[in-house]
C-alpha cells in the first residue's frame, strides 16, 4: 500500500507524494473540494506536479549515486525527522517512475516538476571526479516517459541535495568555489536533458535552504549558527544566499549564451515567500511587516531585479551582509526568464519586544529583521484563518494574491509560475 499527498501548484501546478503509516485524516468542514475541478481555470492552465529527488527517487546507495547532504544529515540527526525515515528508499520513484508518470497522466496533469540528484549523475560533485551514465540514463527514461504520456518535464538543478564531496573540500555554499562547480553541473545538464527539457529552475527555495540549514541547523547540512560568535551566526546564512544567487546567474549566464536560443527554452529559479499582515495599526508593526517581506522574498528579489539588497537589511545586517561588485551586479540582475513562487501561509507581524543587548552582542538571522512573527492580530481571539493539523499553516488564500501583486509592483512584473501552493489531501492505493 502507497500513500500519496497531493500538493496542487499552480500555473505549473505542483503535486508531492510523501510516505506515511498515519491513517488517512477523516474528511472535515475545513476544504468542500466537491466544485474543484479544472473548469474552474481558464483554458491552456498548465496544472503539474511536483517532487525533490532526495524525498521521492530512494536507491540512495544503488547505481553509482554518491552521497549528500542531507544522507549525511538524516544518519547524524535522525530526530530531526518526525516520523525516523529516510531517502534511502523515499517512494521509490527510481525503480517506479513509470507507475507515478501513469498516476499523474490518469489524473490529467500536463507537466511534472522534478528535481535532478547532483551526486546521482556527478558523484563527486565535480566533473573531475568522473560522470555516472546510470543517473544519466534514469533522467534520460523519466524524461521519455513524461514526453510519451504528453507531460511536460520542469526541471530543478538544486533542491537543497549538495554533494557531500564538495561538503567535505570546500564547505559547499559557504564557499565561492560553488559558484564554478554549480556552473559546470548546470552546463553539463543543459547538454544532456536540453534538447527536452525546456523549463529549467535553478535553485528551489534558497531562502529555506539557507536560514533552516545554516542558523536554525533543521535542515542539512544542519549548521545552527544561531546565538554563536558574530563571524558565523550572523553571516553564514546571508553567504550562503549571496554564492547562490551568483551561482544561479551565472547558470543563467550560461544557457542564455549557449543553449537558450538553439534548445528554445526558458530558465528561472523559485522563491518561496510567507505573505506577513499587520498585527495592528501601529506604524512600527506595519513597518515591521515590511521588513519580514523584505527579509524573505526581497532577499532575492531586489537582488534579482536591481542588482542589490533591501534596503531595510542593509540597514538591519550592515557589514554582515554581502555586497555585490559591479560586475556582480550587472550578472545577477535580470537573471531569469520567470520566477517560480512557493507560497504556503500568511503571518502576523509586529515590532520585536525584548530586543537586548545580548542580540546585538551575538546577531543572527531570527533576529536581524526586528520583527515578531504569530497567527492572530490585536484584540483576535482566533487566528487570522484555519490552521490544519501541520500548526504552523494557517489557510488565508488571499495571501497568495497579495504576494503576487507586490512582486508585480515592486519587481517590474515578471512572469510567474507559481511552483508550490499546497493543498495535502491522502489517497491510499492498494
Amino acid at each position: 500500500m502507497a500513500s500519496l499527498a497531493c500538493n496542487t501548484f499552480i500555473v505549473s501546478s505542483t503535486l508531492r507524494s510523501v510516505v506515511t503509516r498515519a491513517e488517512p485524516p477523516k474528511p472535515g468542514p475545513l476544504f468542500d473540494l466537491s466544485s474543484f475541478n479544472r473548469h474552474s481555470f481558464p483554458a491552456g492552465f498548465t496544472f503539474g506536479a511536483s517532487s525533490s529527488a532526495y524525498q521521492f527517487e530512494g536507491a540512495a546507495k544503488e547505481y553509482g549515486r554518491g552521497p549528500s547532504i542531507w544522507d549525511t544529515f538524516i544518519n547524524q540527526h535522525p530526530g530531526k525527522i518526525a516520523d525516523g525515515t529516510n531517502g534511502d528508499r523515499a517512494l521509490d520513484q527510481y525503480h517506479r517512475y513509470k507507475e507515478d508518470v501513469q498516476i499523474m497522466k490518469g489524473m490529467n496533469l500536463d507537466a511534472y516538476r522534478f528535481s535532478i540528484s547532483w551526486s546521482r549523475i556527478l558523484p563527486n560533485g565535480k566533473l573531475s571526479g568522473g560522470i555516472n551514465r546510470e543517473g544519466i540514463n534514469y533522467y534520460n527514461n523519466l524524461i521519455h516517459e513524461l514526453q510519451t504520456k504528453g507531460l511536460k518535464p520542469f526541471v530543478t538543478l538544486f533542491h537543497w541535495d549538495l554533494p557531500q564531496a564538495l561538503e567535505n573540500e570546500y564547505k559547499g555554499f559557504l564557499s565561492e568555489s560553488i559558484i564554478d562547480d554549480f556552473g559546470d553541473y548546470a552546463k553539463f545538464c543543459f547538454e544532456e536533458f536540453g534538447d527536452r527539457v525546456k523549463h529549467w529552475i535553478t535553485f528551489n527555495e534558497p531562502h529555506i535552504f539557507s536560514s533552516h540549514g545554516y542558523a536554525y541547523g533543521t535542515k542539512a547540512p544542519g549548521r545552527k549558527s544561531q546565538g554563536l560568535r558574530p563571524d558565523s551566526g550572523g553571516t553564514e546564512p546571508y553567504r550562503v544566499s549571496h554564492n547562490i544567487l551568483l551561482a544561479h546567474a551565472k547558470a543563467v549566464q550560461l544557457y542564455r549564451n549557449s543553449y537558450k536560443e538553439s534548445q528554445n527554452g526558458e530558465i528561472g529559479i523559485t522563491l518561496d515567500s510567507r505573505w506577513f499582515v499587520p498585527y495592528s495599526d501601529a506604524s512600527s508593526d506595519i513597518e515591521a511587516t515590511e521588513r519580514a517581506l523584505d527579509f524573505e522574498i526581497g532577499w532575492f528579489m531586489e537582488p534579482l531585479t536591481s542588482g542589490k539588497y533591501p534596503e531595510s537589511m542593509q540597514l538591519y545586517v550592515g557589514r554582515r551582509l554581502p555586497e555585490f561588485s559591479k560586475e556582480e551586479a550587472e550578472l545577477v540582475r535580470g537573471s531569469f526568464d520567470f520566477i517560480g513562487l512557493n507560497y504556503y501561509t500568511t503571518n502576523t507581524a509586529r515590532v520585536a519586544t525584548g530586543y537586548t543587548d545580548s542580540v546585538h552582542h551575538h546577531p543572527d538571522l531570527s533576529t536581524d529583521p526586528n520583527v515578531e512573527l504569530g497567527l492572530t492580530r490585536l484584540n483576535g481571539s482566533s487566528p487570522i484563518g484555519p490552521v490544519p493539523g501541520l500548526g504552523w499553516l494557517c489557510v488565508y488564500p488571499k495571501g497568495i494574491r497579495e504576494l503576487l501583486l507586490r512582486i508585480k509592483n515592486l519587481y517590474n512584473n515578471p512572469l510567474i509560475y507559481i511552483t508550490e501552493n499546497e493543498l495535502i489531501i491522502i489517497i491510499v492505493i492498494y
